[in-house]
C-alpha cells in the first residue's frame, strides 16, 4: 500500500518506490507523480539511456544515488527489471528516505 498517494510505501529497512521509466528521452528527469495503469501512483521518470542491456536499469539506479544522496548499492530493482513499470527498493531509514523522496517529488 502505498502512502497517501505518494508513489512509495516504507518497508522494513526502507522504502519501496513505485515508478514509470520513460528510455531513450531527450533529457533526464523527474516527470512527477502519475496514476499507473492499475490506478496507483507511479513516480514517472525520464533517461537519456536506451533500453539496451540493462542500460536504462543501471542509468536509473545512478539517478536515483544521486537525486537522494544514496549508495548505488542501496538501490534495487524488485520487479519490472524489462518493464517500463518498475518497483525499486531504497535501503536505509525509511524515515529519512522518504523524506527526501517527498522534497524532491515536490521540487520536480
Amino acid at each position: 500500500m502505498m502512502d497517501g498517494g505518494q508513489p512509495f510505501s516504507r518497508d522494513e529497512g526502507g522504502v519501496r518506490l513505485a515508478l514509470r521509466l520513460t528510455p531513450r528521452a531527450g533529457r533526464n528527469g523527474l516527470d512527477g507523480v502519475m496514476a499507473g495503469a492499475d490506478g496507483r501512483p507511479a513516480l514517472h521518470v525520464r533517461l537519456a539511456a536506451p533500453p539496451v542491456d540493462g542500460a536504462a536499469n543501471k542509468a536509473l539506479i545512478a539517478f536515483l544515488a544521486e537525486a537522494l544522496g544514496m549508495r548505488k548499492g542501496d538501490i534495487s530493482i524488485l520487479s519490472g527489471e524489462t518493464a517500463r513499470m518498475k518497483l525499486v527498493r531504497l535501503a536505509g531509514d525509511g524515515d529519512r528516505i522518504a523524506a527526501r523522496l517527498t522534497a524532491w517529488i515536490a521540487s520536480g
